[in-house]
């Protein structure tokens, strides 16, 4: 009994610690949606001097332009643990120009409202389960805009 219970107690730590790599690569930290968590808020700052097309691409799976200046480590890590259909990312700094780089294991998504003063939004279709890399940044280098991401289906 006691043997079964280390090995509990070290595969726990195993899966905890394996996880933390993947949270620890981001400026602000990350958010899981699965079966139990269909929806979340992220929140953080701007103020990279990196171009993030450079970082990424210059162009998204639909050929959308991937634009906006940032850190060269995401901001955020979204895990997906299942599919999803659609999912809905919107950016809030209050209107201050933003833009979204979002890097998958297959693809790339970009938004860009920054010329426009306004903040990003995405809305796409497949998402497949696995870990997205999450950028939010502005049309400046070094622009500082606190923000609120949310993400919903």
């Amino acid at each position: 009994m006691a043997s079964r219970l280390q090995w509990s107690g070290w595969l726990i730590s195993l899966g905890v610690l394996g996880a933390l790599p993947v949270l620890a690569q981001s400026n602000f930290g990350g958010l899981t949606l699965g079966n139990d968590k269909q929806a979340g808020t992220l929140s953080g700052s701007t103020g990279g001097s990196t171009s993030l097309p450079a970082i990424v691409s210059n162009h998204d799976r639909n050929n959308n332009t991937c634009l906006g200046f940032g850190d060269p480590t995401p901001d955020h890590i979204l895990v997906l643990q299942q599919n999803f259909p659609t999912l809905n990312l919107r950016v809030n700094s209050g209107g201050g120009g933003t833009t979204l780089v979002i890097q998958g294991a297959r693809d790339v998504r970009c938004s860009d409202n920054s010329t426009a003063k306004k903040d990003a939004s995405l809305s796409d279709t497949d998402w497949q389960a696995g870990t997205y890399k999450v950028w939010v940044g502005t049309a400046a280098p070094g622009a500082r805009r606190n923000y609120t991401l949310s993400v919903k289906p």
